[in-house]
Protein backbone atom coordinates (compact mmCIF):
# COMPACT_ATOMS: atom_id res chain seq x y z
CA UNK A 1 0.00 0.00 0.00
CA UNK A 2 1.19 3.60 -0.90
CA UNK A 3 0.42 6.70 1.67
CA UNK A 4 1.00 9.98 0.55
CA UNK A 5 0.53 12.34 3.35
CA UNK A 6 -0.37 16.28 3.63
CA UNK A 7 -1.51 19.33 5.12
CA UNK A 8 -5.00 19.00 4.87
CA UNK A 9 -5.06 22.18 2.91
CA UNK A 10 -6.67 22.12 -1.03
CA UNK A 11 -3.09 23.31 -2.48
CA UNK A 12 -1.91 20.59 -0.88
CA UNK A 13 -4.06 17.93 -2.57
CA UNK A 14 -3.32 19.56 -5.83
CA UNK A 15 0.23 19.09 -5.17
CA UNK A 16 -0.40 15.97 -3.56
CA UNK A 17 -1.49 15.21 -7.39
CA UNK A 18 1.31 16.75 -8.99
CA UNK A 19 3.47 14.99 -6.75
CA UNK A 20 1.75 11.62 -7.87
CA UNK A 21 2.49 12.44 -11.38
CA UNK A 22 5.96 13.24 -11.30
CA UNK A 23 7.15 10.45 -9.21
CA UNK A 24 5.05 8.10 -11.42
CA UNK A 25 3.28 6.81 -8.04
CA UNK A 26 -0.66 6.90 -6.71
CA UNK A 27 -1.34 6.63 -3.67
CA UNK A 28 -3.48 4.32 -2.69
CA UNK A 29 -4.73 6.46 0.87
CA UNK A 30 -4.25 10.08 1.70
CA UNK A 31 -4.01 10.68 5.42
CA UNK A 32 -3.27 14.37 6.45
CA UNK A 33 -0.77 15.27 8.98
CA UNK A 34 -0.85 13.69 11.92
CA UNK A 35 -2.92 10.81 11.12
CA UNK A 36 -1.27 7.14 11.68
CA UNK A 37 0.15 5.23 8.90
CA UNK A 38 -1.44 2.10 8.28
CA UNK A 39 0.04 -1.29 9.44
CA UNK A 40 0.43 -2.54 5.76
CA UNK A 41 1.96 0.59 4.65
CA UNK A 42 4.60 -0.31 1.67
CA UNK A 43 5.84 3.37 0.75
CA UNK A 44 5.24 7.15 2.33
CA UNK A 45 5.45 9.87 0.55
CA UNK A 46 5.16 13.40 2.77
CA UNK A 47 3.51 16.25 0.19
CA UNK A 48 5.06 20.05 0.63
CA UNK A 49 2.44 22.10 -0.14
CA UNK A 50 3.81 24.22 -3.33
CA UNK A 51 1.56 26.93 -5.00
CA UNK A 52 2.88 26.78 -7.81
CA UNK A 53 2.74 23.05 -8.38
CA UNK A 54 -1.05 23.44 -6.89
CA UNK A 55 -1.56 26.05 -9.48
CA UNK A 56 -0.42 24.02 -12.52
CA UNK A 57 -2.59 21.35 -11.44
CA UNK A 58 -5.54 23.37 -11.25
CA UNK A 59 -5.11 24.61 -15.35
CA UNK A 60 -4.56 21.21 -16.54
CA UNK A 61 -7.96 20.31 -14.35
CA UNK A 62 -9.60 23.70 -15.44
CA UNK A 63 -9.10 22.03 -19.77
CA UNK A 64 -10.64 18.60 -18.76
CA UNK A 65 -13.75 20.02 -16.34
CA UNK A 66 -16.23 22.79 -16.76
CA UNK A 67 -16.40 25.30 -15.06
CA UNK A 68 -19.73 23.72 -13.19
CA UNK A 69 -17.32 21.33 -12.31
CA UNK A 70 -14.17 23.28 -10.93
CA UNK A 71 -16.76 24.89 -8.43
CA UNK A 72 -17.98 21.54 -7.36
CA UNK A 73 -14.83 20.00 -6.70
CA UNK A 74 -13.74 23.01 -4.26
CA UNK A 75 -16.71 23.26 -2.76
CA UNK A 76 -17.02 19.56 -1.69
CA UNK A 77 -13.73 19.56 -0.43
CA UNK A 78 -15.37 21.89 2.40
CA UNK A 79 -16.46 18.73 4.12
CA UNK A 80 -12.87 18.38 5.38
CA UNK A 81 -13.95 14.53 5.81
CA UNK A 82 -11.00 12.89 5.62
CA UNK A 83 -11.76 9.88 4.18
CA UNK A 84 -13.09 11.69 1.24
CA UNK A 85 -9.70 13.11 0.26
CA UNK A 86 -8.86 9.78 -1.35
CA UNK A 87 -12.09 9.75 -3.11
CA UNK A 88 -11.56 13.38 -4.53
CA UNK A 89 -7.62 12.40 -5.60
CA UNK A 90 -9.20 9.59 -7.38
CA UNK A 91 -11.85 11.82 -9.34
CA UNK A 92 -9.25 14.13 -10.26
CA UNK A 93 -6.92 11.65 -11.25
CA UNK A 94 -9.68 10.46 -13.53
CA UNK A 95 -10.42 13.65 -14.72
CA UNK A 96 -6.81 14.38 -15.78
CA UNK A 97 -6.39 11.10 -17.58
CA UNK A 98 -9.44 10.57 -19.49
CA UNK A 99 -9.43 11.85 -22.72
CA UNK A 100 -13.20 13.35 -21.67
CA UNK A 101 -14.41 15.35 -19.42
CA UNK A 102 -15.57 12.63 -16.38
CA UNK A 103 -18.00 14.83 -14.63
CA UNK A 104 -21.21 13.48 -16.08
CA UNK A 105 -20.33 9.91 -15.97
CA UNK A 106 -22.83 9.10 -13.11
CA UNK A 107 -21.44 4.87 -13.70
CA UNK A 108 -18.29 5.98 -11.72
CA UNK A 109 -18.73 5.70 -7.88
CA UNK A 110 -16.22 8.63 -7.57
CA UNK A 111 -18.49 10.80 -9.53
CA UNK A 112 -21.46 9.96 -7.64
CA UNK A 113 -19.59 10.45 -4.37
CA UNK A 114 -18.48 13.95 -5.70
CA UNK A 115 -21.53 14.98 -6.51
CA UNK A 116 -23.49 13.77 -3.23
CA UNK A 117 -21.06 15.32 -1.12
CA UNK A 118 -21.42 18.78 -3.23
CA UNK A 119 -25.13 18.75 -2.48
CA UNK A 120 -24.08 17.89 1.08
CA UNK A 121 -22.00 21.17 1.45
CA UNK A 122 -24.04 23.33 -0.45
CA UNK A 123 -27.07 22.38 1.30
CA UNK A 124 -25.63 23.16 4.76
CA UNK A 125 -24.75 26.53 3.00
CA UNK A 126 -28.53 27.35 2.74
CA UNK A 127 -29.29 26.21 6.17
CA UNK A 128 -26.61 28.75 7.80
CA UNK A 129 -28.52 31.82 5.10
CA UNK A 130 -31.68 30.36 6.95
CA UNK A 131 -30.53 29.77 10.82
CA UNK A 132 -27.87 32.85 11.40
CA UNK A 133 -29.63 35.13 13.47
CA UNK A 134 -27.60 38.56 13.48
CA UNK A 135 -27.81 40.98 16.68
CA UNK A 136 -27.05 44.73 16.51
CA UNK A 137 -23.99 45.82 18.53
CA UNK A 138 -23.81 49.45 19.32
CA UNK A 139 -21.45 50.64 17.00
CA UNK A 140 -24.00 49.43 14.22
CA UNK A 141 -21.89 46.00 13.49
CA UNK A 142 -24.23 43.19 13.16
CA UNK A 143 -22.98 39.41 14.57
CA UNK A 144 -23.57 36.31 14.28
CA UNK A 145 -22.42 33.29 15.61
CA UNK A 146 -22.58 29.44 13.75
CA UNK A 147 -21.13 25.85 14.12
CA UNK A 148 -22.33 24.37 10.69
CA UNK A 149 -21.70 20.75 10.21
CA UNK A 150 -19.00 21.14 7.33
CA UNK A 151 -17.11 24.22 6.61
CA UNK A 152 -19.52 26.63 4.89
CA UNK A 153 -18.61 30.02 6.06
CA UNK A 154 -16.63 31.16 2.86
CA UNK A 155 -20.00 29.57 0.72
CA UNK A 156 -22.55 31.66 3.26
CA UNK A 157 -20.70 34.64 3.53
CA UNK A 158 -21.40 36.14 -0.23
CA UNK A 159 -24.84 35.43 0.64
CA UNK A 160 -24.85 37.93 3.42
CA UNK A 161 -22.86 40.20 1.58
CA UNK A 162 -25.27 40.31 -1.25
CA UNK A 163 -28.49 40.63 0.91
CA UNK A 164 -26.88 43.39 3.43
CA UNK A 165 -24.96 44.77 1.03
CA UNK A 166 -24.46 48.28 2.62
CA UNK A 167 -24.13 46.62 6.29
CA UNK A 168 -21.35 45.65 8.81
CA UNK A 169 -21.71 42.46 9.82
CA UNK A 170 -19.47 39.61 11.80
CA UNK A 171 -20.01 36.47 10.61
CA UNK A 172 -18.04 33.71 13.17
CA UNK A 173 -17.90 29.90 12.88
CA UNK A 174 -17.07 29.00 16.50
CA UNK A 175 -16.11 25.06 15.71
CA UNK A 176 -13.37 26.26 13.26
CA UNK A 177 -12.58 29.63 15.15
CA UNK A 178 -12.47 31.94 11.91
CA UNK A 179 -14.86 34.40 10.93
CA UNK A 180 -15.72 36.99 8.18
CA UNK A 181 -15.89 40.60 8.68
CA UNK A 182 -18.07 42.23 6.04
CA UNK A 183 -17.30 46.62 5.89
CA UNK A 184 -19.95 47.03 3.33
CA UNK A 185 -17.77 46.78 0.77
CA UNK A 186 -15.08 43.53 0.67
CA UNK A 187 -15.50 40.94 3.52
CA UNK A 188 -12.34 39.97 5.18
CA UNK A 189 -11.43 36.67 7.31
CA UNK A 190 -10.54 37.01 11.00
CA UNK A 191 -9.99 35.54 14.16
CA UNK A 192 -10.83 36.68 17.62
CA UNK A 193 -10.01 34.60 20.93
CA UNK A 194 -12.40 32.17 22.25
CA UNK A 195 -12.54 33.03 25.59
CA UNK A 196 -14.48 36.02 24.56
CA UNK A 197 -17.84 36.30 26.14
CA UNK A 198 -19.33 36.71 22.75
CA UNK A 199 -17.58 34.13 20.78
CA UNK A 200 -18.01 31.62 23.71
CA UNK A 201 -21.50 32.11 23.60
CA UNK A 202 -22.79 33.58 20.82
CA UNK A 203 -24.40 36.44 22.65
CA UNK A 204 -23.89 40.01 22.95
CA UNK A 205 -23.61 41.13 26.53
CA UNK A 206 -25.48 43.86 27.12
CA UNK A 207 -23.20 46.66 27.17
CA UNK A 208 -22.35 46.23 23.74
CA UNK A 209 -25.68 45.82 22.46
CA UNK A 210 -27.94 48.15 20.59
CA UNK A 211 -30.07 50.36 22.55
CA UNK A 212 -32.97 48.44 20.89
CA UNK A 213 -31.95 45.27 20.41
CA UNK A 214 -33.01 43.42 23.42
CA UNK A 215 -36.57 45.01 22.75
CA UNK A 216 -36.38 43.60 19.11
CA UNK A 217 -34.60 40.04 20.36
CA UNK A 218 -38.36 40.14 22.77
CA UNK A 219 -40.44 40.95 20.21
CA UNK A 220 -38.86 38.52 17.74
CA UNK A 221 -39.68 35.50 20.75
CA UNK A 222 -43.33 36.52 21.44
CA UNK A 223 -44.25 36.63 17.35
CA UNK A 224 -42.81 33.12 17.15
CA UNK A 225 -44.83 31.83 19.88
CA UNK A 226 -47.78 33.86 19.08
CA UNK A 227 -47.96 32.02 15.29
CA UNK A 228 -46.88 28.87 16.87
CA UNK A 229 -50.36 26.11 17.02
CA UNK A 230 -50.00 24.15 19.97
CA UNK A 231 -52.74 21.08 18.51
CA UNK A 232 -50.24 21.01 15.28
CA UNK A 233 -46.65 20.84 17.37
CA UNK A 234 -44.48 18.61 15.72
CA UNK A 235 -41.08 18.04 16.98
CA UNK A 236 -39.67 15.59 15.17
CA UNK A 237 -40.46 17.51 12.18
CA UNK A 238 -39.06 20.56 13.47
CA UNK A 239 -35.81 18.80 14.34
CA UNK A 240 -35.92 17.74 11.00
CA UNK A 241 -36.61 21.18 9.07
CA UNK A 242 -34.59 22.89 11.91
CA UNK A 243 -31.71 21.19 12.80
CA UNK A 244 -30.80 20.93 16.13
CA UNK A 245 -27.10 22.41 15.81
CA UNK A 246 -28.38 25.42 15.15
CA UNK A 247 -30.24 25.68 18.15
CA UNK A 248 -27.80 27.34 20.41
CA UNK A 249 -27.42 30.72 18.60
CA UNK A 250 -31.41 31.03 17.41
CA UNK A 251 -33.16 33.86 19.57
CA UNK A 252 -35.93 32.48 19.42
CA UNK A 253 -35.18 29.06 21.17
CA UNK A 254 -33.61 31.04 23.95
Amino acid sequence: MTVFTFDGTFDGLLTAIFDAYFRKQFPDMLLRSGDVLPMFCDDSHDVVTDEEKSVRVWRSLSRKLSSAAMSAVATSFLCEMRDYDTVLFRYLRKAVDSPVSIEGDFSDEDVIEVTRMVRRVRHEATRMAQFVRFQKAADGTYFGVAEPMYNVLPLAVKHFADRFSTMRFLLYDRRRHFGYYYDGEEARMVTLPDELYHIATGRLPEDMMDSDEKLYQDMWRTYFKAIAIKERINPRKQRQDMPVRFWKYLTEKN
